[in-house]
């Protein structure tokens, strides 16, 4: 007979699987519907392909007035590889300071990270805007990419502070010792430690940047600059007629990036997360 949490387990599992069913079913969908000639793509719900066919593809590629998939791709890539290198680069100066150096402030200092955590972006959208608008930096992309280097994400500096928290302090005596100064300690020994954290950092940096819509529509309207995440409404108001079979196939195509990254990076991701909440 099969023992009571044996019995669970199995439970457990089914409900596991069903959930994950559910939850992807509309993915495999589009992905299924991406590769259905346009009239029939509302036939069925089901995931079945009625007829293959690659048009889809070969007109989301082609673009649209001229600018093509790839153009877009590659404006995409040109906001979230700065981000990236920003975040990292800002966020891990900042989680070094509050979490290994002692200075007046420090609890101030580390106050105010958790409330800009606690600030939605709309409360700073509009003086911001206003700001860049200024600057005559409107319609280009340093407005996505300069706030990262100036340590604005609360989220990857909390990280980073919780990470290097848990680094033995005696390292950082004994390297004093040797005649390190805050920045050999900081390049030499935190940074090779903390491989985790600026795995999962540049992680999240990038999603949410390859994927974010709201701020690109604000400050870009230039249709060759557009990144990718703007340029998916571009391919329904191209046309005039619909074309979601075009728009299914470019928003698979605009998943490659984001699941070959995880995919690649889940168990550094996995760590980082697990091992900033071993000390507070």
């Amino acid at each position: 007979m099969i023992q009571a949490g044996m019995k669970y387990k199995i439970i457990m599992f089914i409900v596991m699987v069903l959930g994950a069913v559910f939850m992807i079913y509309p993915l495999l969908w589009m992905v299924s519907r991406s590769f259905t000639p346009e009239l029939l793509i509302f036939q069925s719900q089901s995931l079945f392909i009625p007829e293959f066919t690659l048009e889809n593809y070969v007109r989301g590629l082609r673009g649209v007035a001229g600018t093509t998939f790839f153009r877009y791709l590659g404006n995409s890539f040109s906001v979230v590889l700065p981000v990236v290198v920003g975040t990292l680069f800002s966020s891990s100066l900042v989680g070094f300071a509050v979490a290994r150096l002692d200075f007046p402030g420090k609890k101030i200092v580390y106050t105010l990270i958790f409330l800009t955590m606690m600030i939605p972006i709309h409360a700073v959208l509009i003086p911001r805007y206003i700001m860049f608008h200024a600057f005559g930096l409107l319609d280009t992309y340093l407005p996505l990419t300069l706030p990262s280097f100036f340590g604005v994400q609360g989220f990857f500096c909390y990280l980073f502070i919780q990470f290097m928290r848990g680094i033995p302090r005696e390292l950082d005596e004994a390297a004093t010792v040797d005649g390190c100064g805050p920045i050999s300690i900081y390049l030499r020994i935190i940074c090779p430690l903390t491989v985790p954290a600026f795995l999962t950092s540049a992680i999240f940096a990038f999603i949410w940047t390859y994927d974010d819509f709201f701020s690109h529509l604000i400050y870009i309207s230039n249709p060759t600059r557009m990144t990718l995440a703007l340029a998916l409404r571009q391919y329904i108001d191209a046309f005039e007629m619909s074309a979601f079979g075009v728009l299914f196939a470019v928003s698979t195509l605009s998943l490659i990036p984001v699941f070959l990254l995880f995919v690649s990076c889940q168990k550094y991701l996995v760590e980082g997360i697990a091992t900033t909440g071993m000390k507070g």
